[in-house]
């Protein structure tokens, strides 16, 4: 899970020791980041971008990883993972990262990202 990944990474650029300091921050009850592990709650974009910029990680990366975190269908879950690793090696710019993740969040996702995602990256 990448909500993992991203609480592990701020608190490691925060050195914090405890999730309890990352819930301070975040103004959430440290059950809420217990929730957040076990993906039973999901980071929103706000919180994403937020502990993003404090672990050096790019916000557009986050976006994407909490993105797929919160979708239940493997297949879609991994189409947004492998959205996000073509887009990371071949450089694209912001504008064409933001325009997919809002794009895609709007519309069907099943038919859509395929023929988008092929459409941006060739």
């Amino acid at each position: 899970m990448y909500a993992n990944y991203l609480l592990d990474s701020y608190k490691s650029a925060m050195n914090y020791v405890q999730d309890k300091q990352i819930a301070h921050d975040l103004n959430v009850t440290p059950a809420r980041i217990s929730e957040m592990r076990k993906g039973k709650r999901y980071i929103s974009d706000s919180e994403a971008v937020f502990m993003a910029e404090h672990a050096n990680i790019d916000p557009k990366e986050a976006l994407l990883g909490c993105h797929s975190d919160r979708n239940e269908n493997p297949k879609i879950k991994q189409l947004w993972k492998d959205i996000a690793k073509k887009l990371n090696c071949q450089g694209i710019h912001a504008f064409t990262m933001t325009f997919l993740a809002s794009g895609l969040m709007v519309t069907s996702l099943s038919g859509i990202i395929s023929e988008c995602a092929l459409c941006t990256l060739c």
